[in-house]
């Protein structure tokens, strides 16, 4: 889990969006590791791609909006192999229903080798909403990243 924020990385404001991944996360069973960086585009791609060396899923927080340090989207995608646009629509589509603001998110999702990345707004409700629209397909997309045999269920 990466939280992108010059203040929380100056020390100046609390990872409030981290600790409510932390949360809902080791709640499902996941084990967490937690970094933070600043509005860097290099060093937001760097700690994407060290985080994927040794995870399956990657949830970054902050950094999706249009304010001129907003990069995480460009960094993202600096180092994504495949992108997932349907996560990302999902996760607008999901957003614009609550808040206008939701029009205002360049979030990006996708694959880099065989794990899952996926940004989140930097707010608290943000992330618990995003993570309530990922989680019902996360386990089985996790599955296919792995290359493990799934049941494919019809709907």
């Amino acid at each position: 889990m990466l939280t992108v924020s010059d203040g929380v990385t100056a020390g100046t404001r609390e990872d409030r969006s981290g600790d409510a991944l932390d949360e809902l996360l080791r709640g499902e069973g996941y084990e967490v590791e937690r970094r933070v960086v600043p509005d860097e585009r290099d060093e937001i791609a760097a700690a994407i791609r060290e985080l994927t060396a040794s995870a399956r899923l990657v949830l970054t927080t902050g950094g999706t909006g249009l304010a001129p340090r907003d990069v995480t989207p460009e960094a993202t995608r600096d180092v994504l192999e495949r992108e997932a646009p349907g996560i990302s629509q999902a996760l607008r589509a999901d957003s614009i229903a609550k808040t206008p603001h939701g029009l205002l998110s360049r979030g990006a999702a996708g694959v880099l080798g065989s794990t899952l990345v996926v940004n989140l707004p930097g707010s608290t409700g943000g992330c618990r909403d995003g993570f309530a629209i990922l989680r019902p397909a996360l386990e089985h997309a996790l599955e296919l990243l792995a290359d493990a045999p799934t049941a494919h269920e019809q709907t």
